[in-house]
């Protein structure tokens, strides 16, 4: 567990940093004076000035780090190098950019992944110039409290045979799955790092398909990777088609909270994705790459909703004032930021509260 928490954290900071870095970058090119470049957060250990004027800090709470530019939230707003007073594209450029190189970062961690090979549902066929190594029946998802999820099945498990019967495709392996007439437990093999178990699976009802099964979905699975000069552009289209359905899936998050649903099952905060992150860890360096990626875009994502304290909340009042062509009152915009910041961080405390009940 302890170093499933130390890769967790090293992982989180890597993405945080990676995207507060689009922000210092944006503003050191815009012409604006960064004040403070933290690694994590207060109290500091330690830090040194730049010639530049940037106080680069280590800090003791290790959850990324900020970016804290002059004149973005005190006295100095009217400094020529100050982030208030800089021309209105300027500053979207600014805000903007923390989301832009999380993607950006996804994209190449999809593109090396493809380079070496990364873990994909290949029952539909590949496309042209791709290879496919390391075919197999691979366990993607498990109903909780499932027949399969008491059995001990785990996600990532690899499918051998059932009933003492190999099957080289999904659909093959699926229709097997169907229980036996006389209800007796099906013997499915699986191969766990490395380790060959045998589960007895007992078919119960299960609610999803309105009868008996085992809860799992399983499908034909390989490890694709492209020509070095291909994988650029496979990786391009699977961060956009990847970011096309997170976004998605936030939206139909947010039109359950407007239909009076209950969408906290959706839900997971930093225990929730820190022990993923170790289940997926255990599967494979390129596994974990390919969770990185989609842990970036996520994280893109979340910060582009307009929602108070996130630079979406941001971007919003800059578009305020691009259409009333006035700024918002500093005093103001601050307030709602707070109340915003509050209110992330009572969701956050409720979901961590709801992972620990259920991981633990």
């Amino acid at each position: 567990m302890f170093w499933t928490i130390l890769l967790f954290l090293a992982l989180l900071s890597v993405l945080v940093l990676v995207h507060e870095w689009g922000h210092f970058f944006a503003a050191r090119r815009s012409g604006m004076t960064v004040d403070e470049f933290g690694i994590g957060f207060p109290p500091r250990i330690f830090g040194w000035k730049s010639k530049k004027g940037t106080l680069w800090s280590v800090n003791a709470i290790p959850l990324g780090g900020f970016v804290k530019i002059k004149g973005e939230s005190d006295g100095d707003a009217h400094a020529p190098d100050s982030f208030a007073s800089q021309k209105w594209f300027k500053r979207f450029v600014v805000v903007i950019a923390g989301v832009v190189m999380n993607l950006v970062l996804a994209w190449v961690l999809f593109t090396v992944g493809f380079v070496f090979g990364l873990p994909t549902i290949v029952e539909d066929g590949v496309e042209s110039g791709a290879v496919v190594s390391d075919r197999m029946i691979s366990i993607v998802e498990i109903l909780p409290g499932s027949a399969a999820d008491v059995a001990g099945a785990k996600i990532g498990d690899r499918l051998l045979t059932i009933d003492g019967v190999g099957y080289e495709s999904g659909i093959e392996a699926r229709g097997a799955l169907i229980p036996h007439t006389d209800s007796t437990p099906l013997s499915i093999m699986v191969s766990r790092n490395g380790e060959t178990q045998t589960l007895s699976v007992a078919p119960m009802y299960v609610a999803e398909l309105g009868r008996d099964g085992v809860g799992v979905a399983i499908v034909e699975t390989g490890f694709v990777r492209y020509p070095w000069y291909s994988a650029p552009g496979k990786g391009f289209e699977v961060t956009a088609s990847s970011t096309w359905e997170v976004l998605s899936a936030f939206g139909n998050m947010i039109k359950g909270l407007f239909l009076q649903q209950d969408v906290s099952a959706n839900l997971s905060g930093p225990v929730g994705i820190a022990v993923l992150t170790g289940q997926v860890a255990s599967l494979g360096a390129f596994h974990l790459v390919q969770f990185a990626a989609m842990l970036s875009i996520n994280l893109a994502v979340i910060n582009i909703l307009p929602f108070p304290a996130l630079d979406g909340g941001r971007l919003v009042f800059l578009f305020y004032e691009a259409i009333r062509r006035k700024k918002a009152s500093v005093v103001f915009e601050q307030g709602v930021h707070a109340v915003g910041f509050a209110f992330l961080l009572l969701i956050v405390i409720i979901v961590t509260v709801k992972d620990i009940v259920h991981f633990f």
